[in-house]
């Protein structure tokens, strides 16, 4: 474990587009209200050509060089999980790490996006029905949101993905955990009618992102009684939020899960805890600065 005392830490940031993160800033600045000396880099792999073949490659680069760990991103937080010699027992389930941690010779994997969302959700959205809820996405980060939504204790969670086979290898891993009747996999074609019953709707897709812009929902799918979360956090308020808005519906935007799962992330990377709502403090800063 690091403590303050040590003197410095490098870790880093790997994925696609990631140039406008400001994971950096936010990690930092928890640190130095730490005393602990944090540089974090970012290995944005749409810059510098680097694909999946190359994660073995990068992660001995990375713990030769002396990383104390990486934070992982779109598109490899379940690429990433067969080159890693230790999962934490929710990134097993899931499949997807957003945390590895070099220690001890070994690379562990973990995800906190899973406890990012469940902060974030329960934080804002306490009272918000959830007996039928739509998640657009199933990739790594909807993994970790569809396991925290039914934690949260979602009646019945419905997956939509453009890739219906990774949907359903979703669907069968929470259902061996939470029940058949708890999980279920829906069509793009059925959206307007999945939403029509629907409490709420997630979207972990990355539409909506500064490189990805547009919504996943056409506007008159959405209600006001449809509550929507969105976890793009830049921009903070996405095509799809602002639609849901103009109809009434409340909104819960991607900011408050990316601070929550880097609290965690932190804590990983430092064995230091994090402050919480200092760090929630530094990303209002950051996002309304632009930065």
């Amino acid at each position: 474990m690091t403590s303050p005392q040590q003197t410095q830490v490098l870790v880093g940031l790997l994925g696609a587009g990631i140039g406008a993160s400001h994971a950096p800033l936010l990690h930092q600045r928890e640190a130095d209200r730490q005393g602990i000396r944090l540089l974090y880099t970012i290995i944005d792999s749409a810059a510098s050509g680097l694909t999946a073949d190359d994660l073995p490659g990068l992660l001995r680069w990375a713990r030769t060089l002396g990383y104390r760990g990486l934070n992982v991103t779109y598109p490899f937080k379940q690429q990433i999980v067969r080159h890693l010699d230790q999962l934490s027992a929710e990134a097993r389930i899931l499949g997807a790490v957003n945390t590895v941690v070099f220690a001890d010779g070994a690379t562990c994997g973990y995800n906190t996006d899973a406890v990012g969302f469940a902060r974030n959700f329960e934080r804002n959205f306490r009272a918000e029905p959830r007996n039928e809820v739509v998640q657009l996405g199933a990739g790594g980060a909807g993994s970790a949101v569809a396991h925290a939504m039914l934690t949260l204790g979602a009646r019945r969670l419905t997956l939509v993905d453009v890739d219906a086979a990774r949907a359903r290898r979703l669907a069968g891993l929470l259902a061996a955990e939470f029940g058949a009747d708890r999980v279920a996999v829906g069509a793009h074609a059925d959206l307007a009618r999945l939403l029509a019953g629907a409490d709420g709707l997630i979207n972990t897709t990355p539409i909506g992102m500064a490189h990805h812009p547009g919504s996943p929902v056409a506007p008159d799918d959405l209600r006001k009684d449809l509550w929507v979360a969105d976890i793009v956090y830049r921009p903070t308020d996405t095509a799809l939020l602002q639609a849901a808005r103009a109809t009434g519906a409340v909104t819960l935007h991607g900011a408050g899960m990316s601070v929550y799962q880097a609290v965690a992330a932190f804590e990983h990377f430092t064995g230091v805890p994090a402050d919480a709502d200092a760090m929630l403090s530094d990303s209002e800063e950051l996002l309304r600065s632009g930065r």
